[in-house]
């Protein structure tokens, strides 16, 4: 299903296998993966690949660790027992009574070196995890950044899709000879500036092609606003930017069926209910 995939390809299920969500994401991503099996698989996929990451980056603890372990906890035992108090004397001997045997010792001393060992065991262990929470923490990074990266590489594509659609749009218009191509030149205010019109008379259609638009760029208060000359009065067709970047390469303006001429006035962002005359920045007329 579109919406499931279209689910998973948000990155949101990295970060719940990663604990990066608060409780009502990580609600809803059990609730879509209890609701939709895909979902759950996906879950347990990247758990895997996670699991795999930290494994394959874990770091060897380094030679001879081990011993160095055993050289800091390792006490010496003492080989001496402590004198013993002698006992009064009587008149039949005293019975020495050893208070360990030989078994019973070595047996303690096992058991001291099985402790050693087993610390040195623990410290190795704790040293592996935090080298694997290090690896996890990373991969986490790379994760959000490869999410970034996506959504930036997703606009970049959307935005050459619509690109290529209004050059193939242009190309359209150039080759129908039902299209008429105005071409806007300079007035006094603004003698290099220049731009291209193109109308349909007969579906009243306006386009401006940007991409062979060359006016001043306007600040955030002011917008370009084109008219239509017809019958010697002017009519409005709406406002644009002249931006360094546009979005679009082809502006669709308001329609109009009769025009002798096009113009471009340079006014307050909305646009004017009339042409500021002083203002008027391109001019071109209609030869048909």
């Amino acid at each position: 299903m579109e919406e499931v995939k279209a689910y998973i390809e948000t990155g949101i299920l990295e970060l719940y296998v990663l604990g990066q969500l608060n409780a009502h994401e990580q609600r809803e991503v059990e609730e879509m993966a209890a609701k939709y099996p895909a979902i759950k698989e996906e879950i347990s996929a990247i758990e895997i690949a996670m699991e795999q990451y930290a494994i394959k980056h874990a770091i060897e603890p380094t030679g001879g660790l081990d011993k160095q372990i055993f050289e800091k906890i390792l006490v010496p035992a003492s080989t001496e027992a402590a004198p013993k108090k002698s006992l009064p004397a009587t008149n039949h001997e005293a019975r020495i009574i050893p208070l360990q045997n030989d078994n019973a010792a070595s047996t303690i001393k096992t058991l001291r070196y099985a402790l050693v060992a087993c610390i040195g065991l623990l410290i190795v262990s704790v040293v592996a995890l935090y080298s694997a929470h290090d690896k996890l923490n990373s991969a986490n990074q790379q994760i959000i950044a490869l999410n970034v990266n996506k959504e930036k590489f997703a606009s970049t594509v959307s935005f050459m899709k619509e690109e290529n659609k209004d050059l193939q749009q242009i190309a359209t218009i150039a080759a129908d000879p039902t299209w008429t191509s105005v071409k806007l030149a300079g007035t006094k205010i603004s003698p290099q500036a220049n731009m291209m019109v193109y109308w349909h008379k007969k579906g009243q259609h306006v386009m401006v092609d940007i991409t062979k638009m060359a006016l001043p760029e306007n600040d955030a208060s002011h917008q370009y606003q084109l008219w239509a000359i017809v019958n010697g009065k002017p009519v409005d067709l709406g406002v644009f930017d002249a931006t360094a970047v546009p979005k679009k390469l082809l502006i669709s303006m308001k329609e109009v069926g009769n025009a002798q001429a096009f113009a471009v006035t340079l006014e307050k962002r909305g646009g004017s209910i009339n042409p500021t005359m002083e203002k008027m920045v391109v001019m071109g007329g209609v030869s048909i």
